[in-house]
């Protein structure tokens, strides 16, 4: 009887330390319901009924609320796929934090590219516009838009005297740069010259005198140029000089010459083909080159002095 007794003493121990492990916070693994009929047949009849009931109701409750680690990472690796679902997703309709260009940004791009032109194209609109106002508003004078051409100098006419630009004051003067020996735009350019000469005395009644000076002092001497230009007009003067003298003439003029190939003592001189329209007061008012026929140099002088005297 005692041995009886103390084996129920030591199963209600092993009950109590499960109980008391079930209050711990710790989890246990749950124990499956076939190992309840065990232990029935190991408690006496109403021995223990309570305890057993509790320790049943514990188990119970343990096991459902315990998670199996397993069964955990199941259900967070679940959770991962759904998230990771759930951010393709978003993915799809939006751009990645941290990408190069996103939409906003582009759009943003565009935006300013486009107020960048425009206001380009605004300013500088108003800008020519500015310029336009600006030039009618000038007054055009007797100075205005006059290139520096022309200034005083000394050489020697055909007939060996010495003359200035101050002996042509008062006269509308024409002027041609040239040399003697040159084979055929010379004499071309002093022919169209003398006939655009003759046509504005015979038509407008105005009064040109022409000259060639040259560019050739070496071989130009006065008596070379006396019989050059009478061959083209009999009022043609013929102007030479020193190498110095015809220099500095050229340079006020802003007549380029140079020799070219040179054999022997025959040379050719390269030169500007320029008439060159002096005023009265021999100040300069307009060139013309070789591009004008006689009909629009005639007419284009004839233009220039009336325009000239209006003003």
């Amino acid at each position: 009887m005692a041995s009886i007794i103390s084996r129920n003493v030591n199963k209600l121990r092993f009950l109590n330390s499960r109980l008391a492990q079930c209050r711990s916070p710790m989890p246990s693994p749950p124990i499956p319901d076939r190992t309840l009929p065990l232990l029935q047949p190991a408690l006496p009849l109403g021995i223990g009924i309570q305890s057993f009931a509790m320790y049943q109701r514990c188990l119970f409750s343990t096991s459902t609320a315990t998670v199996n680690p397993e069964n955990q990472g199941d259900a967070n690796s679940g959770e991962g796929e759904k998230s990771g679902e759930s951010n393709k997703s978003s993915d799809g309709g939006r751009a990645v934090r941290g990408g190069p260009i996103s939409w906003l940004s582009f759009l943003l791009l565009v935006a300013t590219g486009a107020g960048v032109l425009f206001y380009y194209d605004r300013e500088k609109k108003q800008h020519i516009e500015e310029i336009n106002n600006a030039s009618k508003a000038v007054k055009q004078g007797p100075s205005a838009g006059k290139a520096a051409i022309g200034g005083p100098f000394n050489l020697i006419n055909h007939d060996g005297k010495k003359v200035t630009d101050r002996d042509f004051l008062g006269k509308w003067t024409l002027i041609y740069f040239g040399f003697t020996h040159c084979p055929d735009i010379c004499p071309d350019e002093l022919q169209k010259l003398a006939t655009a000469v003759d046509k504005i005395k015979e038509k407008a009644g105005i009064e040109i005198v022409p000259v060639f000076i040259s560019v050739d002092p070496e071989r130009d001497t006065v008596e070379q140029v006396r019989e050059y230009v009478k061959e083209f007009h009999p009022k043609l003067i013929g102007l030479t000089g020193t190498s110095d003298e015809v220099r500095s003439v050229a340079r006020a003029y802003r007549v380029y010459y140079m020799k070219t190939a040179e054999e022997d003592s025959d040379y050719l001189v390269d030169h500007s083909i320029v008439m060159y329209l002096m005023s009265p007061n021999m100040q300069f008012v307009k060139f013309f080159g070789k591009n004008n026929d006689v009909d629009a140099l005639a007419d284009g002088i004839v233009k220039e002095i009336k325009q000239y005297k209006k003003q």
